[in-house]
């Protein structure tokens, strides 16, 4: 699909949040329902209030999520900067144990 120059288009979806607040892992993750696909620069809004899980449990729910896909110009931008940003994704652990 090609993206508009300067109009974002919206797309509202369901998606499951689970969040995670255990010994093993602090977590939170989102999928989107469908065959949905999140390009470079558009952006995922869940909505709903906080979830606050206490200490030891894990809670899962549906909720829905607008993503706001970005303009050509916003992709070409994020694609010439992102590899500048990489280290910000990356995930470093100093146990033994694979994630």
């Amino acid at each position: 699909m090609l993206s508009p120059l300067f109009k974002n288009v919206h797309e509202d979806v369901m998606c499951t949040v689970r969040v995670v607040n255990t010994f093993e892992s602090l977590a939170a993750h989102v999928e989107l329902d469908g065959d949905v696909t999140v390009g470079p620069g558009d952006e995922v809004l869940v909505h709903g209030a906080e979830i606050r899980v206490p200490y030891g449990e894990t809670h899962e729910e549906r909720r829905k999520a607008t993503i706001k896909r970005a303009t050509w110009f916003e992709q070409a931008w994020v694609r010439m900067t992102g590899d500048l940003e990489y280290m910000e994704l990356l995930e470093f652990s100093f146990s033994g144990e694979d994630l």
